[in-house]
């Protein structure tokens, strides 16, 4: 059977607190399938701090209380988020958790106030995330403390999820695991795969689309999860770990290409913190990895690697750096 011809199956289905797709061309797509819904429960169930007895739940658990050993597979996880954390001075934190709690954004129609954001401030200090690598165990020091990989999560099960692709010998398919897009190969066309880059403004409309094979694009934007105060501000998700409040950097589009579904993850939360300044400071570390940023004003900034495979939509205003 050809390429061009190749059987294609797609499915969704609901994991993850996220709606995931996979399109998969080829003999083997169904089994694949079934396979890569086996891997994404497997890191939840692993990973997610909502499922009664995850590594993280238990380490969450064990707050102030002591060391909890952990799996390769999780140390080494937390391991990258601690070394991003430094990176960014802060930015990126994945002891988020009891601030995100306080938030509350699915049911939440009013900020918390001041006080309770400053108390929960106090249980967020990225450095009281203690790692062992001689014990591989994880402790945080504080009673209250917890993990969220609500940021890096996803984007290391698009990464497991390209190493089966490629392992069962896929050679073509698209996953979107609620906004974080990973691409194997080309299309049955053998021409590049299009991932469209969500208006942050206009629902249901794009700005554009980039041009990837075997990459993450990965978007964190203001849109995803916001209300309306009663002062009618309007509250994002996307915490600042500094303020306490949702980030205020010029941006409200993100998107980072890579071949690294776990840093392109952290990479756009990162940059959408940190603004276009120090984003690209930031950027400039990861040798390869790409991004494509939306200020306030609507105007799309670019790195020069992605210039020519970033196709714009008229009426967008772009720039190159």
């Amino acid at each position: 059977m050809k390429r061009n011809e190749a059987k294609m199956i797609e499915q969704e289905y609901d994991a993850m607190n996220t709606d995931i797709t996979f399109r998969i061309y080829g003999r083997s797509a169904r089994r694949t399938i079934k396979r890569l819904k086996g891997e994404v429960s497997r890191i939840e169930k692993k990973l997610s701090r909502f499922v009664n007895g995850s590594e993280i739940d238990r380490i969450n658990r064990h707050s102030g209380r002591g060391p909890v050993k952990v799996s390769r597979e999780t140390f080494q996880i937390l391991e990258f988020s601690k070394r991003l954390y430094e990176m960014t001075r802060g930015a990126f934190n994945i002891l988020m958790g009891p601030l995100v709690d306080e938030w509350g954004y699915l049911h939440a129609e009013e900020k918390p106030d001041e006080l309770s954001i400053r108390n929960k401030m106090d249980l967020i200090d990225g450095d009281d995330l203690v790692l062992n690598p001689t014990e591989q165990s994880a402790w945080l020091r504080n009673p209250g403390q917890s993990i969220d990989l609500g940021a890096i999560g996803k984007g290391y099960a698009g990464d497991r999820c390209l190493e089966m692709l490629k392992r069962s010998g896929i050679e073509s398919a698209v996953i979107n695991l609620g906004g974080n897009v990973c691409v194997r190969g080309k299309k049955p066309d053998e021409t590049a795969w299009k991932v469209g880059i969500r208006h942050p403004r206009k629902e249901n409309e794009l700005i554009g689309y980039v041009e990837a094979q075997n990459r993450h694009v990965v978007t964190s934007g203001d849109y995803e999860r916001f209300f309306y105060d009663k002062e009618g501000i309007r509250r994002h998700h996307i915490l600042n770990p500094v303020t306490g409040y949702p980030t205020e950097s010029g941006l409200i589009s993100v998107t980072v290409i890579s071949e690294n579904g776990m840093a392109a993850d952290g990479l756009a939360t990162s940059l959408f913190i940190l603004g276009k300044k120090n984003g690209m400071r930031l950027l400039s570390l990861f040798p390869g990895t790409e991004a494509i940023m939306v200020d306030e004003r609507l105007e799309v900034t670019v790195t020069k690697g992605i210039e020519k495979s970033f196709i714009r939509f008229d009426g967008i205003t772009m720039n190159a750096i």
